[in-house]
């Protein structure tokens, strides 16, 4: 039967399955339609789809969007908070900021409401001793009246647990004798790290979420069994890593972003292996656009990410910026008559108006068919459809006659103003942080993302554009890739000069033991356990961190050394003699999964160029139309240049080489696309 290892990414508008056999070197791809009311009818779709049983699978790993729309669509469960007296409206006040910069406008709600944020005696130092003691008593009556006012999780964050977790356990075992489900998120268990705003918030994301993801995955594992799938369900993380059904179910906030997560570590493997350790990925689907930074091969990490205004989550996770940008972004005419693209998506349903599903309203996706970018004959997942004649008269109608143009300029001017979205992302991460884009590699994956990769480079001046096998399928590549992984931090807030080594090693010592032995409770086979450790640094009346690694035993004059490195780095000056203050000590436990050789999605041997060429159809350049040939993907030999213009299909996306540019195909069947430039 095989040693099959499936990777499940499951997007707004499709969901994408990737099945890898490294034994017997075989592998399949699958991609069918979401199901936003129920992620998981769309993966067991995919998985029968794939010609598999899940009997057949030794591993699963599933990326979901379930906890973060949640989040997004304010679709969360009724949570209740149990905080020390005077702190109940912390979730509110946050940082001082406003939703908009200018003019007293905009409105913000905390994921758990007022009415059901009670505050009960209790009371620590920064140090962790106790000022006011537990009122346990007045604990179990805010548990009652949270209860009675219908909560369905309990979120309980007192003021330096993150020091002293003392106060916050009691109140747990008192709570859940009185709570009927398992819904009870415990602050210091969540995060142990200063800052309540960021603390208290990520605790009640956890609690906002965590019903939600624990009956989707307990109904998806139910589903699994019944099909005699025989191993333990991996959910990845937005750090990059996975963990089992059972602990996501528990810590829900730690799998926010894990979607993009896995496409960006997916990114940074095939670019280490591809000889392209720099790379700006970008994650085109239906209804987003992803961008991260690649440097050295490994995807930069955040220790905190605002999911939405004012709802801060302070948890390890690979640095993405979100806009909503994708294939299936709307274009319309604002009121000032303007053009504008997204952030509205016509989603999987109805989808563009391409898809023939009832969609009325022009996209991206349709306008780049218009344009002859894509085949309306080779749309992935749709049947049928609506002739193109329809959409071109529907984006004359909308966006056209307001506009005085016709269907081909209309569809010009919504692929234009998409893109300078697009590139402004990546303007974002790069430019803006430091970094020159014309040092990377341009990666565009996601269904999307391969066609409108050329022409970004050039408006950004990136040199190169390396598009993976299966761009379309490079999320759920990660998700196979993934390691298991728990991160753990413990604030100490100490001078460095003053700190005690052997101190500093047992804390981590701690926290290695504990990321080992809930890796080993997952029951999920690894060929090694190992641990990272790192510490956040800043100088005395600085507020914000920098983070620099750690060799064991702890080395205080080592430590240093390293932040006046990283300090002179990024802001190209020394402070020496000031104070240095260790803030937090982190250790990230890795489980390590058998690797995935890249070279069993290589093409075939032999073969020539002229044998994948399948026909040519007229495609819309910068104001002129080129007669353009197309290729077949999978028959594309090693070692094969596509002179632009040209367009290369394959079952997951379609991949424009724009005129002026080269694309040749690598040994394992990357296209290496050299932009170049064109002028009309």
């Amino acid at each position: 039967m095989g040693q099959w290892q499936a990777g499940v990414d499951v997007g707004g508008t499709f969901t994408d399955l990737l099945f890898v056999d490294g034994a017997e070197r075989q592998f399949r791809v699958v991609k069918v339609p979401s199901t936003p009311d129920d992620q998981s009818r769309g993966m067991l779709a995919g998985i029968r789809d794939s010609g598999l049983t899940p009997e057949a699978l030794t591993s699963l790993v599933h990326g979901t969007t379930v906890g973060t729309n949640a989040i997004l669509e304010r679709k969360g469960v009724l949570c209740g908070l149990v905080t020390t007296v005077g702190f109940r409206d912390v979730l509110e006040l946050g940082r001082r900021t406003r939703p908009y910069g200018y003019g007293m406008i905009g409105s913000f709600e905390a994921v758990i409401p007022r009415e059901m944020r009670l505050e009960v005696p209790e009371r620590l130092d920064a140090r962790g001793n106790v000022l006011i003691p537990l009122d346990e008593a007045a604990v179990a009556a805010a548990v009652r009246r949270l209860l009675d006012a219908g909560a369905e999780a309990l979120v309980i964050s007192f003021l330096h647990s993150y020091v002293n977790p003392a106060h916050e356990r009691r109140a747990a075992e008192i709570a859940r004798q009185i709570w009927p489900n398992g819904f009870v998120s415990v602050g210091s268990d969540i995060l142990r790290e200063v800052r309540e705003f960021e603390r208290g918030s990520t605790a009640a994301v956890n609690g906002y979420i965590q019903p939600i993801m624990a009956r989707y995955l307990g109904r998806l594992q139910k589903e699994l069994k019944l099909a005699r799938f025989r191993s333990e369900l991996l959910v990845m993380q937005g750090n990059g890593g996975t963990m089992s059904g059972r602990a996501a179910a528990d810590y829900a906030v730690q799998t926010v972003m894990s979607g993009p997560a896995a496409g960006a570590l997916a990114a940074a493997r095939i670019g280490q292996q591809s000889g392209h350790p720099n790379l700006i990925g970008c994650d085109m689907g239906g209804t987003s656009f992803d961008v991260t930074l690649i440097r050295n091969g490994e995807p930069a990490l955040s220790a905190e990410k605002d999911i939405a205004y004012g709802v801060p989550i302070r948890v390890p996770m690979i640095d993405i910026h979100t806009i909503g940008a994708g294939g299936g972004s709307i274009a319309r005419i604002t009121r000032a008559g303007l053009l504008q693209v997204g952030p509205d998506s016509a989603g999987a349903n109805p989808g563009p108006i391409c898809y023939g599903r009832g969609g009325t309203e022009p996209t991206v996706t349709d306008a780049n068919l218009v344009l002859g970018k894509l085949d309306p004959a080779a749309l992935p997942g749709v049947a049928g459809g609506v002739p193109l004649e329809a959409v071109k008269a529907a984006i004359v109608e909308k966006i056209g006659r307001p506009l005085g143009l016709g269907a081909v300029e209309a569809a010009a001017a919504i692929i234009t103003v998409a893109s300078n979205h697009l590139a402004s992302a990546i303007r974002l991460v790069s430019i803006e942080r430091g970094y020159d884009p014309r040092d990377f590699a341009l990666f565009p994956f996601g269904g999307a993302g391969p066609l409108h990769a050329v022409a970004l480079a050039r408006e950004l001046g990136v040199p190169t554009v390396l598009v993976p096998r299966f761009p379309g399928l490079t999320s759920a590549l990660g998700c196979i890739l993934a390691d298991l992984r728990h991160d753990f931090v413990r604030t100490l807030n100490v001078p460095l000069a003053s700190v005690d080594p052997a101190m500093v090693d047992a804390l981590y010592g701690e926290q290695e033991a504990e990321g080992r032995a809930l890796i080993e409770g997952e029951g999920v086979p690894v060929a090694g356990i190992e641990a990272v450790f790192e510490a956040d640094l800043l100088y005395r009346g600085q507020s914000h961190v920098l983070r620099v690694p750690v060799e064991r035993p702890f080395d205080p004059a080592a430590v240093k050394a390293a932040l006046e490195a990283r300090y002179k780095q990024r802001f190209d000056i020394e402070l020496t003699e000031m104070t240095a203050i260790l803030s937090n000590l982190r250790t990230a436990v890795f489980g390590r999964r058998p690797r995935v050789d890249f070279a069993i999605f290589a093409p075939p041997a032999g073969g020539r160029l002229e044998d994948a060429r399948t026909g040519a159809r007229p495609v819309h350049f910068a104001g002129q139309w080129l007669e353009t040939p197309v290729y077949a993907r999978d028959r594309l030999p090693v070692g094969a240049a596509i002179a632009g213009p040209a367009i290369v299909t394959q079952l997951d996306t379609t991949i424009l080489i724009d005129p002026g540019a080269t694309a040749t195909v690598d040994p394992v069947g990357n296209l290496v696309i050299a932009v170049g430039g064109f002028r009309a």
